[in-house]
């Protein structure tokens, strides 16, 4: 297996099995290596992601109607802070860092999905939709169940499906209790390069809604 060299941008990409409509947010390379790949999600980087057909975001519709509503392809912008991703080689899960305006950390954020495939300068895989957060003091709490339980209800997982899910939480939770990487590895006090140059749109989908920012 070949890795992608630091500073080489790769579009992290969240396909839809239901529709061509995929979540694609292009990013920095930090490292990538046999253990996982990490990379940087700047801010106001150009994103595509789905959204309802009146430009309203998912959660807008509701723990079902999120699954079940019609959705477009929005061109839109990265508005938080930047994200450090890290994605554990062969785990079903990746670990987002967040930081606050101010630089000072907020936590862990554990996002259930499927392992990653690669493709190119892509990196591919399915959100899982039930997540962790991991507070700095290594507190855990869990996050959308509710909208786990829409998504059995409207169709896009079994409950079989929804049961692996949440034993795959568990077993998440043992790493941390653990400490395992990469949580040990002190990505939180990482910061981006400064030369680092912002990462162009996403070229492979056409989106039918574009943001003010990017059609001003």
């Amino acid at each position: 297996m070949s890795y992608w060299t630091p500073g080489t941008v790769i579009e992290w990409e969240y396909a839809n099995r239901l529709t061509d409509q995929p979540t694609v947010r292009p990013m920095t390379v930090v490292r990538d290596d046999a253990d996982g790949l990490v990379a940087w999600l700047a801010p106001q980087t150009p994103i595509l992601k789905t959204v309802l057909t009146d430009g309203r975001e998912l959660r807008e519709a509701g723990p079902i109607g999120m699954f079940t509503e019609p959705r477009v392809l929005k061109l839109d912008v990265w508005h938080g802070t930047g994200i450090l991703k890290v994605a554990p080689a062969g785990k079903p899960w990746s670990i987002w860092y967040f930081w606050s305006a101010t630089g000072s950390f907020n936590g862990w954020y554990v996002n259930l999905e499927a392992p990653h495939v690669r493709e190119d300068r892509r990196t591919i895989t399915e959100d899982r939709v039930l997540d962790l957060w991991i507070t700095p003091d290594r507190g855990i709490h869990w996050k959308d169940e509710d909208e786990l339980e829409g998504a059995v209800t409207a169709g896009r997982f079994t409950q079989a499906e929804a049961d692996a899910i949440i034993a795959t939480a568990h077993d998440a939770i043992a790493e941390i209790h653990a400490w395992t990487a990469p949580f040990s590895d002190n990505w939180q006090s990482w910061t981006p390069p400064a030369d680092w140059p912002l990462p162009a749109a996403p070229a492979g989908h056409q989106p039918t809604i574009i943001a003010d920012e990017l059609a001003s």
